[in-house]
């Protein structure tokens, strides 16, 4: 399924998302979930949910889910947190993408307040990383 993207082009939301969590993953990221949420909310298709270790680190994940999206048709509609680095969010339309400190992560416990969403089996969205 396709959507319209900030730029009006059509881009697979599933793809970008697997692509969202693998660009994490080469980051060394932390516990990256996909969560389909279109049954639960209209904020959005996919959540990315993943951690990093240090605010560098964090950057360095949101960093890299830009700059594998961006390609594929999808520039950020809004970001928050970059500066601080404890919670940023990527709003990509369909995808929303939180990458967040372990300890904020532990703190605000996003999987569970999604819990109706689906969680996408990591062996369909996992790619290797080298």
């Amino acid at each position: 399924m396709g959507r319209r993207s900030a730029n009006s082009t059509v881009v697979d939301t599933r793809a970008a998302a697997f692509a969202a969590a693998n660009a994490a993953e080469a980051k060394k990221a932390k516990g990256t979930m996909v969560l389909d949420v279109k049954q639960v909310t209209s904020l959005a298709d996919y959540f990315v949910i993943t951690s990093g270790d240090t605010p560098a680190q964090v950057r360095a994940i949101a960093d890299s889910v830009d700059d594998v999206l961006e390609p594929m048709g999808l520039r950020t509609l809004g970001v928050e947190g970059k500066s601080d680095a404890r919670w940023v969010l990527l709003d990509y339309g369909d995808i929303i993408v939180h990458v967040l400190h372990e300890k904020e992560r532990g703190y605000y416990k996003l999987e569970q307040f999604w819990n109706h969403a689906l969680l996408v089996d990591e062996s369909d969205w996992r790619q290797e990383v080298e």
